[in-house]
């Protein structure tokens, strides 16, 4: 990935993600983002489709758009379940929204069972798309 596709990713917070079913169709999901220059994290349901999708097959792609300009970045997924690994991601996850993570462990751990959340880390392979703004 280049600077300058780092620096895209990294101001914006939306993307669609794209996961492959049992029967090896695409399904894609509206997603909440962070990035960090290293990897993507974003929190999900437990028993969601893309997370059981990433147990079974952990390519992913990820489409970021703004208006006329768009970045797809494939990569490798993983389901962060549980640990202090899951507390660091969620919160990394909700540091820019309107939910931000308790920073209490206990409150958090507690928070992200009940509601079967876990978190989801993408590694970044393959990076491509128009970025450059267009002359009007």
């Amino acid at each position: 990935m280049t600077p300058e596709q780092a620096e895209f990713l990294k101001a914006r917070r939306l993307g669609s993600l794209a996961t492959g079913r049992r029967d090896g169709s695409p399904q894609q999901s509206l997603i909440a983002y962070e990035f960090d220059s290293t990897d993507i994290v974003l929190q999900t349901g437990g028993g969601s489709a893309k997370a059981r999708n990433v147990g079974r097959v952990p390519a992913v792609s990820l489409l970021v758009q703004d208006g006329g300009r768009y970045l797809v970045v494939q990569g490798t997924a993983e389901i962060v379940a549980s640990g202090a690994e899951r507390r660091a991601a969620i919160r990394r996850a909700r540091a820019s929204g309107r939910n931000p993570a308790s920073d209490d462990d206990a409150t958090l751990d507690a928070e992200l069972d009940e509601n079967g959340s876990v978190a989801m880390r993408i590694v970044p392979g393959r990076a491509m798309g128009r970025i450059e703004e267009r002359p009007a």
